[in-house]
């Protein structure tokens, strides 16, 4: 059996070719599951190649049909033959399955139903259309203003200075979101060598061992009423309030939007519209991946690492000791689940003064033309099968995925890292409050 697959207007369409038997349906079956991206939300199967179909391949459209359903999104057939018809009628699956004459015209109507206007999409009060996206914003929480706290120097970090001293503790149920440098072990003693990029999430921590693996770890308590786990860290940035604004956003670019045009929007519009607007924002992101761009410290930046007094892991000299990298076209369709902070210098710089910047961003050499107008620190989460949903709550979905998706992988997300769509969480930040 063979077969390819291409997207119209959005829609995932398989033509195959050749019998649609039991060994048929198993490479039907990897192959689709290949193809989906985690946005995906039809699929159209176009038997005009096909003219057997045996109940393997029946097995396999009713598999499809309930995956499509647990998406919220719809799978059809289209342009099935006079013996496959016969076999879908005898086995009463002929009225089960959505059947049209041909693909263009499976297409079209999927296209029509998806484009219907819904009530979610008339409680936003403001939509936003430019710069290659589509932002639809619906107001947050309105009781608390929210703040960062910041705990541990990030000079340390990167110049390599930190001491047993310098470690701090957070419980898992402390948290909500947060960034910064971690790591689990039995004791501070014990994670101090393994230190790495690390992200909470809803009672999540993942991170980055720098044991020399490049391989990152993941743990979700399932219960911390009998004892709380200590998160050991000697750098966090912790989000304390709720998102002022919830954005729900559409590339209209087919390679997506960059992470650092995302904030530029998103600096660009508080300053129009937000009277309390400081200039600094924290942002909890779930998206589609088009292309992720990355990078992760490598060695656990200790005192006596063997830096040169004031030197650090991020100059030229030195940084590919320390840094790796990936700027590939990565996961593209699978879901990242990010949190991050931006300083917007494109505007009013009084309210962001230097020793608030220093604490918050570092120039990662990596970032190309970093520095210029916004400042951007963001970790983020890969996770793959998740369907992705903008009429679902983000923290709850959040909350969810963390808890029951498939993981893959967590790094430091360069600003090139690309999504297509995503539903994003904004706090205006009103505070930054270091913490001893």
């Amino acid at each position: 059996m063979e077969a390819r697959s291409e997207r119209r207007e959005g829609v995932l369409v398989f033509f195959i070719n050749g019998r649609l038997d039991a060994f048929g349906a198993q490479q039907l079956d990897t192959w689709v599951k290949d193809a989906l991206h985690d946005d995906d939300k039809e699929l159209v199967i176009d038997m005009t190649g096909t003219n057997y179909l045996s109940s393997g391949g029946i097995r396999l459209f009713n598999s499809l049909s309930k995956e499509f359903k647990r998406r919220s999104g719809k799978f059809v057939l289209s342009s099935v033959g006079e013996y496959p018809m016969k076999v879908l009628e005898m086995a009463g699956f002929h009225s089960v399955f959505s059947i049209y004459p041909t693909t263009d015209e499976a297409v079209a109507d999927l296209g029509k139903k998806r484009k219907n206007p819904s009530l979610f999409n008339e409680i936003f009060h403001k939509k936003i259309i430019g710069d290659g996206v589509t932002m639809t914003i619906e107001p947050g929480a309105k009781t608390a203003a929210p703040v960062l706290r910041v705990t541990g120097e990030l000079e340390k970090v990167l110049h390599a200075t930190i001491t047993p001293a310098d470690i701090r503790t957070k419980k898992f149920s402390e948290v909500t979101y947060s960034l910064g440098l971690g790591a689990l072990g039995a004791d501070a003693k014990d994670a101090l060598p393994v230190l790495g990029e690390m992200i909470t999430l809803h009672g999540s921590m993942v991170w980055l061992p720098t044991d020399g693996n490049s391989s990152p770890d993941f743990m979700t308590p399932a219960d911390t009423s009998s004892g709380d786990l200590p998160v050991y860290t000697g750098y966090n940035i912790t989000l304390d309030g709720p998102f002022s604004e919830y954005v729900t956003l559409d590339a209209t670019d087919t390679n997506g939007v960059s992470i650092a045009d995302i904030y530029r929007i998103i600096f660009t519009s508080a300053r129009e519209r937000i009277p309390s607007y400081k200039g600094v924002i924290a942002i909890a992101l779930w998206g589609v991946i088009s292309s992720f761009a990355s990078s992760g410290i490598k060695r656990s930046p200790v005192a006596g690492s063997g830096l040169a007094p004031g030197e650090s892991i991020m100059s030229p000299a030195r940084s590919h000791e320390w840094i790796e990298s990936d700027k590939g076209a990565s996961y593209k369709g699978d879901t990242l689940v990010s949190f991050g902070v931006g300083i917007d210098l494109a505007g009013d710089r009084s309210s962001v003064p230097e020793e608030i910047i220093s604490s918050i961003y570092y120039a990662n050499p990596l970032n190309s033309g970093a520095g210029k107008e916004q400042y951007l620190h963001n970790h983020g989460v890969v996770f793959r099968n998740v369907p992705y949903d903008p009429l679902l709550d983000l923290n709850s979905q959040i909350k969810k995925i963390v808890t029951d998706g498939e993981f893959v992988d967590m790094r430091h997300l360069l600003d090139a890292t690309r999504v297509r769509r995503a539903k994003i969480g904004i706090a205006y930040i009103q505070n930054i409050i270091r913490e001893p």
